[in-house]
C-alpha cells in the first residue's frame, strides 16, 4: 500500500484527526499538515477570467493535406505535417459557474505545439465580433457582466451599448439568430476571427482568414430547449464533450482558410482588418487545408483546462499579424491577463510550455521552474559564442503604414450591409426564431432604447424590423 504524504514527501501518520492540546483542546501551531492543507485549499483557485471564465479543452492534432508553401514558410502549415495541439472551447460573458448553453458567444482557441514554438489562434465561433476597435473593449466588456449596484445581468446595458455602437448588429445578428446557442462544442464551427498574415520563403505577404467547419454537423437549440437542459445540466457542453472523446467519437473539423494578396486587399471594398466585418466567399475563396482533430481528454481539468494560457502574440515564422485594432490590442491583453491570473511564469506550466527548443534570458519571478540553461551568459548582447543569439533572417516584411498618428475615426460607418445579407440567408423558421430570440433578450429594456433598435432594424430591413415588433407586441 502507498504511503500517504504531505507535498514535499513527509510521511503523513494520521490524516483524520488535527494535533489538539488535549481531547478537547485547542489546536497546536505545530500541526503543519492541518497548517499545508488549510493553506492550499485558500490557493486552490486562481482568478477565473475576465471573460471566457466557463471552458471546456482537450487534446489532438492539426493534420495538414494541402500545399500552402506559396503562401507561408511556417512549418506547421507545410503539407503533410501533424502538430500537437490543445484547444479549450468557452462561453464568453458568464462567469466559471455558468451554465454552458446559455445564450452567448463561444470561444475557440488552439494552442499548437509546432517544432518552431507554440501557436496560438484565439477565436471564437462566430467569425466576426461587437466591436472593431479595442478602446471600446472594456466598456463592451462591462455591459455583458453584472450590473455592480444590483449584481444582476442587466439587458438594458447590453442593448443601450449596441444601439449606440451599431457596428455591433451583424454579430448581435448572429448571437440572437439559432445559432446563438450551439447544442454542443462539437457541432459548432471556429474561426481565429482577426485577419492574420501569411508570408512565405520570398518575403511576400498575404492577409489570411482561418475557419474550421465542424465535420459533426451544426446544431443549435432553442431557448426552450437550452431552458429544459440547463434545468437539469449546467455542464451539458462539458459533458457532451468529454463523453464523446472517452467513447472514441473524436470531433473533427475542416480547416480551411481565405487568401488575399498583400497588394489586393482593396477589392474588398471595405476595410479588411475591421472585425465586425466577413470577407465574402465569392470574392475570397476558402481554400481546404486539412483536418484537426480532437482525441485524448485532459487528466487533471485544474492543471490543463483552466491553467492553459493562450495569446495571439504567440506566432511563429510564416505567420504574422495584421493592422486589425482589435488584434493589436489583444496581443498585449492576453499575456498581461494570464500574467495577473496565473504568475509571471505560466509559460513553464505543463499545459504551456514549447515542445520544442526554448532558449531565453528571462530570469526568476514567482514559481520559477526554469531548466532552460545559458551557461556562459545570463544575459544579451554578449560575447559568447555557445549563447543565444539574434537571428535576423526571420524578420518579416516591411509593413508599409504610410500616415500620420492620430484618432482615426472608422473608414465606413456601413453598419447595415453585411447584417441585411445574413438575415437574408435565413429561413423563415430561422428569421422567426430570431425575432423571438431578440424580443425575449429585451425584457426589462427603456422603450426609447427598444425604439432605437428598431430603427437600426430597419435600416438592416424592413422584414426584419417588423418581425421584431411583432415579437414585442407592438
Amino acid at each position: 500500500m502507498k504511503k500517504l504524504t504531505n507535498d514535499f514527501g513527509n510521511i503523513v501518520a494520521d490524516n483524520q484527526n488535527s494535533l489538539s492540546a488535549g481531547a478537547q483542546g485547542p489546536l497546536l501551531l505545530q500541526d503543519y499538515i492541518l497548517l499545508e492543507k488549510l493553506a492550499h485549499q485558500n490557493r486552490e483557485r486562481i482568478p477565473e477570467r475576465t471573460v471566457h471564465a466557463k471552458g471546456s479543452g482537450a487534446y489532438g492534432e492539426l493534420k495538414i493535406t494541402a500545399d500552402l508553401s506559396k503562401y507561408t514558410k511556417a512549418k506547421v502549415l507545410q503539407k503533410g505535417e501533424i502538430t500537437p495541439l490543445f484547444l479549450r472551447f468557452s462561453t464568453v460573458a458568464g462567469e466559471a459557474g455558468a451554465a454552458d448553453a446559455e445564450r452567448d458567444v463561444r470561444g475557440f482557441a488552439i494552442k499548437f505545439y509546432t517544432k518552431e514554438g507554440n501557436w496560438d489562434l484565439v477565436g471564437n465561433n462566430t467569425p466576426t465580433f461587437f466591436i472593431r476597435d479595442a478602446y471600446k473593449f472594456p466598456d463592451f466588456i462591462h455591459t455583458q457582466k453584472r450590473d455592480p449596484r444590483t449584481h444582476l445581468r442587466n439587458a438594458n446595458a447590453a442593448w443601450d451599448f449596441w444601439t449606440l455602437c451599431p457596428e455591433s448588429l451583424h454579430q448581435v445578428t448572429i448571437l440572437m439568430s439559432d445559432r446563438g446557442i450551439p447544442a454542443s462544442y462539437r457541432h459548432m464551427h471556429g474561426f481565429g476571427s482577426h485577419t492574420y498574415s501569411l508570408i512565405n520563403e520570398k518575403g511576400e505577404r498575404f492577409w489570411v482568414k482561418f475557419h474550421f467547419k465542424t465535420q459533426q454537423g451544426i446544431k443549435n437549440l432553442t431557448n426552450a430547449e437550452a431552458e429544459a437542459i440547463i434545468a437539469k445540466d449546467r455542464e451539458s457542453h462539458q459533458r457532451d464533450l468529454y463523453e464523446s472523446i472517452e467513447r472514441g467519437d473524436f470531433p473533427k473539423w475542416t480547416f480551411q482558410i481565405q487568401v488575399l494578396p498583400e497588394n489586393e486587399a482593396d477589392k474588398l471594398g471595405f476595410n479588411p482588418f475591421d472585425l465586425t466585418k466577413v470577407w465574402p466567399h465569392s470574392i475570397v475563396p476558402l481554400i481546404d487545408v486539412g483536418e484537426l482533430v480532437l482525441n485524448q481528454n485532459a487528466q487533471n481539468y485544474f492543471n490543463e483546462v483552466e491553467q492553459a494560457a493562450f495569446s495571439p502574440s504567440n506566432i511563429v515564422p510564416g505567420i504574422g499579424f495584421s493592422p486589425d485594432k482589435m488584434l493589436q490590442a489583444r496581443i498585449f491583453s492576453y499575456p498581461d491577463a494570464q500574467r495577473y491570473r496565473i504568475g509571471t511564469n505560466y509559460h513553464l506550466l505543463p499545459i504551456n510550455r514549447a515542445k520544442s527548443e526554448v532558449n531565453t534570458y528571462n530570469v526568476a519571478g514567482s514559481m520559477n521552474s526554469d531548466t532552460y540553461r545559458n551557461d556562459a551568459a545570463y544575459y544579451e548582447p554578449n560575447s559568447y559564442a555557445d549563447s543565444p543569439k539574434e537571428h535576423k533572417e526571420y524578420l518579416e516584411p516591411d509593413l508599409d503604414i504610410g500616415q500620420k498618428a492620430q484618432r482615426f475615426a472608422p473608414l465606413d460607418e456601413d453598419y447595415y450591409t453585411q447584417p441585411r445579407a445574413l438575415f437574408e440567408l435565413m429561413s423563415q423558421e430561422q428569421k422567426d426564431q430570431l425575432f423571438g430570440n431578440i424580443a425575449s433578450s429585451m425584457d426589462g429594456v427603456r422603450e426609447e432604447i427598444i425604439q432605437k433598435a428598431l430603427n437600426h432594424f430597419e435600416k438592416i430591413s424592413l422584414e426584419y424590423a417588423n418581425g421584431v415588433r411583432k415579437a414585442l407586441g407592438k
